[in-house]
């Protein structure tokens, strides 16, 4: 079956005034997803700069992508690994004490595949305080991670996860409770 792509639209996302998209694109390519260990503190007076709310403490690591700052919100202590992609055409909001290891994903949006012009579907993502993303993970949009959750390495997160649970899999599931030991 032949499908007419001139009718591909990206229903109702707006990413936001075009010259604020273009410079933040260089400064993200340049600086953020650079393999050059540029300093913690430059990332996050960036970040800010372009509407970013950041708390103090935020470790960035060397090639992160940040699509939109301006939708993005970063509690205290965190840690951003090496390779991290948040995609975010919807808001994205981390607790304080998160872990997002190397190569994870963060995807707000995805596209209506029974809809002709294939339309954007996007939901917002919550990582609430204390949540481990293992490395390679990938949180599908609409998620919601509660307190202290993990979700382990090459796990899809398609369903929200329970505060205090351990997830793995594809698609995720329940494994165990998180306990900490003191």
């Amino acid at each position: 079956m032949q499908t007419d792509l001139s009718q591909f639209e990206t229903g109702n996302y707006k990413a936001g005034p075009k010259l604020k998209v273009l410079i933040w694109y260089f400064l993200n390519y340049y600086i953020l997803d650079s393999a050059l260990p540029w300093p913690y503190k430059l990332k996050q007076v960036l970040l800010r700069l372009f509407g970013a709310k950041v708390g103090k403490g935020l470790v960035i690591k060397p090639n992160v992508r940040i699509k939109n700052p301006w939708r993005l919100t970063i509690g205290d202590n965190c840690w951003i690994g090496e390779s991290v992609w948040i995609d975010n055409l919807e808001d994205v909001i981390i607790g304080s004490n998160v872990s997002i290891s190397q190569g994870a994903m963060l995807l707000t949006g995805n596209h209506d595949y029974t809809a002709v012009s294939f339309p954007y579907r996007l939901g917002k993502i919550k990582l609430a305080d204390g949540v481990w993303i293992g490395a390679h993970a990938v949180v599908c949009p609409g998620i919601i991670c509660e307190s202290h959750s993990i979700l382990t390495v090459n796990s899809v997160a398609s369903k929200n996860l329970e505060a205090w649970g351990i997830y793995a899999g594809n698609p995720a599931t329940y494994v165990r409770k998180r306990v900490i030991n003191k």
